[in-house]
């Protein structure tokens, strides 16, 4: 195979892989061995960011764009007239060591349409992952994206080889698939993720009595919504996370903007702006339900079905429960502080350390790091000064919002007339 067509499949496939956002390292931790490449403890993936704030890279790319299944919202979908290819399992091995070596890349991304049936690509994923193991010896990251409909004894190989495994639910109801994927089966994507929970947990048991037990998918799995195609509210996206959540001890959700690549009258029109603002402001819902203590229901219910867009959604559960403020910093719990707009968990820990030792005042509290533009309204401490005004909730956020500053402010207009 020439450089030149090799290279003209990277472009391809590189270039359809960017609609698949859900990459990330976080969580595992294999080390290095037998004097190989790379090290997952110490690496990330595809310019996406760490837990300790790493910029990271990954090859993302898809095995092919082929694909049986004609998705109304993908890309790569059967009736789509785009350039088509197709990577040899050597190839993607070859292209992931020269970049390694290159130090182009921590770490492989690797997804594919489904071309002939689940088992014959899962397998050829499959194939890249083990021959990047045991016969390169790489020791780097490595996500594989789940076929939905493999068989089990694919997902179970796939988990001893990568690091990440990742099955797209693509749309967040079983009613929005049906309209954009009439072919596809919910139960089929419920089926490998089903799979993966019950081998990370029995690998995690047999380990405690065996300690040569392999490490099955170390960083977990994660799964990839697409907003904004099927006309689902905030309250069923979110919704649909929570059960993945607790029913499949997810890693992450993803969230992705719908991309208008399709005249199909189903889906938003070509021109139609990608909901990036929504997108942000589900995953600060989705950042307070696993490390907030938010419970879903407060933040979404019938009562308040989709998200503000002007505000982040821990403001919106404040303004909408002035009855719990203000809250004194000095004396309240962790679950309290943590509700306080403008605290991050970060600054909740330092004030409960600082209190330890004395009475925390507004200096105290901005030395922390508070933002205060927002918490001023809403908490306390041991000073005279606190904004005694009664002020209702909508001055509140009028104030707030004359004080703000954001790299959305330019499509809020846009995106409020679009998801009001």
């Amino acid at each position: 195979m020439s450089f030149q067509r090799v290279q003209e499949k990277l472009n391809i496939l590189a270039d359809a892989a960017k609609y698949d956002v859900s990459c990330s390292s976080s969580g595992s931790n294999r080390t290095n061995k037998n004097k190989g490449l790379g090290d997952a403890s110490a690496s990330g993936i595809c310019h996406t960011y760490t837990e300790d704030g790493r910029c990271v890279s990954l090859l993302k790319i898809l095995l092919t764009n082929h694909c049986i299944f004609d998705c109304a919202y993908c890309v790569t979908r059967k009736s789509n007239d785009v350039k088509r290819a197709a990577f040899k399992v050597q190839e993607v091995v070859d292209l992931t060591m020269n970049f390694y070596r290159r130090n182009y890349i921590e770490g492989l991304f690797l997804s594919s349409g489904i071309f002939k049936s689940a088992d014959y690509t899962m397998e050829r994923l499959v194939a890249v992952a083990k021959k990047l193991r045991l016969e390169e010896n790489f020791n780097g990251y490595i996500h594989l994206k789940s076929i939905p409909g493999a068989s089990d004894e694919l997902m179970r190989e796939a988990g001893l080889y990568a690091d990440r495994l990742s099955v797209n639910i693509e749309i967040p109801t079983e009613k929005g698939l049906k309209l954009l994927a009439p072919d596809k089966n919910r139960a089929d994507f419920i089926k490998p993720m089903e799979k993966v929970k019950n081998e990370i947990i029995q690998y995690k048991s047999e380990k405690k009595i065996i300690r040569s037990t392999p490490k099955y998918a170390p960083a977990g799995q994660s799964t990839q919504m697409i907003v904004g195609a099927s006309g689902e509210n905030d309250m069923q996206i979110m919704y649909t996370s929570n059960y993945f959540y607790k029913n499949f001890n997810l890693k992450r959700v993803y969230y992705s903007g719908y991309v208008p690549i399709s005249y199909d009258t189903r889906l938003p029109q070509i021109g139609t702006p990608v909901p990036m603002l929504r997108e942000n402001r589900l995953y600060q819902t989705d950042w307070l339900l696993r490390f907030y203590g938010f419970n879903i229901e407060e933040i979404l219910n019938e009562q308040n079905q989709s998200l503000d867009l002007d505000i982040d959604p821990k403001l919106g559960w404040a303004l909408r429960n002035m009855h719990e403020f203000p809250v004194d910093v000095n004396k309240a719990d962790k679950r309290m502080l943590a509700r306080i707009p403008g605290l991050g968990m970060k600054s909740v820990f330092k004030i409960l350390n600082a209190r330890r030792y004395r009475q925390l005042t507004w200096d105290h509290l901005k030395a922390i790091g508070v933002a205060f533009n927002r918490a001023q309204y809403f908490m306390v401490c041991a000073s005279n000064q606190f904004e005694k005004r009664d002020l209702t909730p909508e001055k509140i956020k009028g104030l707030i919002l004359q004080n703000s500053k954001s790299k959305y402010t330019s499509m809020l207009s846009n995106q409020l007339n679009l998801f009001g």
